[in-house]
């Protein structure tokens, strides 16, 4: 989904020179999206007329906003191949199915719930963890419950946060 919106941010981003090839194609499209436009909430319009008239920059930094405010991880596209793989497994073997599962190396810290005596020091711990976090965004992150404090940590790293919150009387979850 990220990519998708990046995609779009770029096209809206471009210059009206460089979306259509010529004039006629421009007016042509404008004709066909008339209809489709008159349905459209009327607060869609205006936030894509809004994103259609920001810089490259700016777009750029809409899509990271998002991103971090929806909790939306970058996600690797599945290589050519790995169908090809699929197909081969599929096929009946006579040879059972050895693997073990892997073991899960990188993990989301979640925070889940706190005890109230100690909101301030949860407060202040989430604070120190992120650190472009001002203390009414610290506060306004630990009053809303569930959330992910940090992602994409080692086993360990996610193990030390985890004991540091319940220490303070925090819950933490490992995702």
């Amino acid at each position: 989904m990220a990519a998708r919106c990046s995609s779009l941010l770029r096209v809206l981003a471009r210059p009206t020179s460089l979306r259509t090839s010529s004039r006629c194609l421009a007016t042509a499209a404008k004709v066909k999206a008339a209809p489709a436009a008159a349905a459209v909430d009327p607060t869609i319009s205006r936030l894509v007329d809004d994103i259609s008239g920001l810089t490259l920059l700016q777009a750029s930094d809409l899509v990271t906003l998002l991103k971090t405010r929806l909790n939306i991880t970058e996600v690797a596209m599945p290589a050519a191949a790995a169908p090809v793989a699929a197909a081969a497994s599929a096929a009946p073997t006579d040879e059972p199915a050895d693997e073990k599962p892997k073991e899960k190396t990188v993990f989301n810290v979640k925070l889940e719930s706190f005890d109230p005596a100690s909101k301030p020091k949860v407060i202040r711990e989430v604070k120190a963890l992120v650190p472009n976090l001002t203390l009414m965004d610290a506060k306004k992150f630990v009053e809303s419950l569930p959330k992910v404090l940090k992602e994409n940590l080692s086993k360990e790293d996610a193990e030390k946060l985890q004991k540091a919150f319940e220490a303070i009387g925090g819950v933490v979850k490992l995702e």
